[in-house]
């Protein structure tokens, strides 16, 4: 059995900071598994979620049985790309509690681009079809009004992300 060193990979950034692009990359590596909260909310709760509320409501049951079994990848050696937003303390407390739990530094990647740049992706990917879910300027506003960035206290090693 070869000895690995699995690590997780976070994200923070706006809606349409490319977040997903790279974790999709990161994911081609042998022995890394990507775990994508969007497709995983629009499989199990894609009829409930209309309003940001729903959001809230369906990430939080999800995060409750995905925590464990994150951990479980990580201890078994498989590096994991956790594609979810680590925009806020609580979404942060979250992830280190599972870097903490599998004995791993968290890798995040912190995606600092201009408002206007995330808010023309989301039209171009509503009128493609190509995600699973419509976000409005509004709700754009809405969601990154509460964004906090990552802070060194937190334990992650820090990787800034600049415009694509």
């Amino acid at each position: 059995m070869s000895e690995t060193n699995p690590k997780l990979f976070l994200f923070f950034g706006k809606p349409a900071s490319v977040k997903s692009t790279l974790a999709k990359k990161l994911g081609q590596v042998d022995g890394t598994v990507v775990v994508a909260e969007d497709e995983w909310l629009a499989a199990l709760f894609g009829d409930e979620l209309v309003a940001i509320s729903d959001y809230v409501r369906c990430s939080k049951k999800l995060c409750d049985i995905m925590g464990s079994h994150i951990v479980s990848l990580l201890k078994a050696g498989t590096s994991v790309v956790l594609d979810y937003p680590a925009n806020t303390p609580t979404a942060c407390a979250w992830i280190g509690g599972i870097a903490r739990s599998a004995g791993v530094i968290g890798e995040f990647h912190y995606f600092d681009l201009p408002d206007e740049v995330c808010k023309a992706r989301p039209r171009e990917r509503n009128q493609s079809g190509r995600h699973p879910f419509q976000l409005s300027e509004e709700q754009f506003d809405r969601l990154s009004s509460h964004f906090t960035a990552p802070t060194d206290e937190e334990g992650f090693l820090v990787i800034v992300q600049g415009p694509n």
